[in-house]
């Protein structure tokens, strides 16, 4: 192993300057791009998907559980996935593992929830297991394959105008592998992370940042 050029404390300053402005660069462009997810077009869904989570059938709008924005993650637990039937896919599950507090994600009306085509006695059986408490349901029909993710991984966003539902964003493959951080989901939304910095189009709620933001327990 080839370790990195050693030098003394100004010259290491001087190069970590130097990529500062590269790495501050990359921060407006991610931004930027943010911006420009916020002005896409969306579709509405028009499908009556039905899904089935520990309390019983749902519906796609049953997702949303009331809030404005949704976040769905297709992870592999199935028949054909190496685990079944006690676990589901290590890429998947590492994925899980970095999902970060919901509560934040709720403040800002946005529910995150993840459906595999496993049955819930499986589904409960793993996330007990590994100590997630993200919502998990069961796909029954064709969502999946309408949505881009029958075949591999993905995240799809939607959002919600009275009981009409409209698919606004999707990323898959390495698009969705940093994906787990209130920030990063929300940078994939529709109404972004609603703080008026934000380059958003008029109209779209904002307000002042770090206002907001609370510990996960006192929203």
């Amino acid at each position: 192993m080839n370790l990195p050029p050693i030098v003394d404390r100004d010259k290491w300053l001087t190069a970590r300057e130097e990529l500062l402005v590269e790495e501050k660069r990359l921060t407006r462009a991610r931004d930027a791009l943010a911006a420009r997810r916020r002005r896409m077009p969306m579709t509405e869904v028009r499908g009556d998907y039905a899904f089935v989570g520990p309390d019983g059938p749902a519906t796609l709008l049953d997702l949303f559980d009331g809030r404005r924005q949704l976040v769905v993650y297709r992870f592999f637990l199935a028949p054909d996935v190496h685990g079944w039937p006690d676990a589901g896919c290590q890429g998947c599950s590492m994925y899980a593992d970095q999902i970060s507090h919901l509560a934040h994600l709720h403040a800002r009306d946005t529910t995150l929830v993840v459906v595999s085509a496993a049955p819930q006695e499986n589904i409960q059986r793993y996330r007990t297991r590994m100590g997630w408490t993200f919502p998990w349901f069961t796909t029954t029909d064709e969502f999946s394959a309408d949505h881009g993710v029958e075949d591999y991984h993905g995240t799809n966003v939607f959002l919600r105008d009275g009981d009409r539902v409209f698919r606004t964003y999707f990323v898959d493959n390495r698009g969705d592998e940093a994906l787990g951080t209130v920030w990063s989901y929300l940078d994939i939304t529709a109404l972004g992370r609603q703080e008026n910095w934000e380059d958003s189009p008029h109209g779209w709620p904002q307000g002042e940042p770090y206002s907001w933001w609370r510990r996960h327990d006192e929203y």
